[in-house]
């Protein structure tokens, strides 16, 4: 059965740029970001790691750590770093796992589970299904998931967007309404009752329909 949000993220050890982690230990009480490339020195993947790098600022405020994945070997997402840096501008500055057994992948539902052999001998367009991003919170469960196609590069100010509605609604009985932006307002979430809105909200809300009560984000 194919991973789904709520369900735990699969905990795994794996060797990466930065050492041996174990996923759930590094997490700790962050939130995290693991997103998946299908293989190095590929066009779109080496504008997107180097993009992460810059915006890598932007998840720590967040309390978000970062964790890219391969399949390839660690040593050649060392040459690869230098491409990135040099036509980027900024190398990955975040560990990025070696997956030549397929572990992760395999674990994540990116690849089948009877895929094995030498990952050089496979190419981007056989592993075109490892091109995930995953949204973990600190309960270690999936809040979001996101697949995208080769062709097309992530959009990581969406990325960001997006932590910072789960972030806010994780601590607030509250939701956001499409296209949403920090600041803007919330709707009270539907597991909330009238009766428990006002104790929430006494100034009250805004309710075009009864289901959809519109309030200010709350700080």
């Amino acid at each position: 059965m194919a991973l789904q949000i709520g369900a735990v993220a699969p905990d795994f050890e794996a060797e990466t740029t930065e050492g041996k982690i174990k996923f759930h230990d590094w997490i700790g009480n962050s939130w995290a970001l693991l997103f998946s490339h299908p293989k190095d020195f590929t066009p779109v993947c080496t504008t997107e790691l180097g993009a992460l790098a810059k915006l890598k600022p932007e998840f720590d405020k967040r309390g978000v750590k970062l964790m890219g994945l391969s399949v390839d070997p660690v040593t050649n997402h060392a040459k690869w770093s230098e491409d990135i840096k040099e036509t980027q501008g900024t190398a990955p500055n975040y560990p990025m796992i070696g997956d030549t057994d397929y572990n992760v992948s395999k674990l994540y539902d990116m690849l089948p589970a009877a895929i094995s052999g030498d990952p050089s001998k496979r190419t981007a367009a056989d592993n075109q299904t490892v091109r995930n991003v995953f949204i973990i919170g600190p309960d270690k469960k999936i809040k979001l998931i996101l697949v995208y196609p080769m062709t097309t590069g992530r959009n990581f100010q969406e990325i960001l967007r997006v932590i910072d509605s789960l972030q806010m609604t994780a601590k607030h009985r509250v939701a956001t309404p499409a296209d949403w932006k920090p600041g803007e307002d919330v709707i009270i979430a539907g597991s909330v009752s009238d009766d428990e809105a006002k104790t929430i909200y006494p100034q009250g809300w805004k309710a075009p329909k009864p289901y959809l009560r519109i309030v200010p984000q709350p700080k």
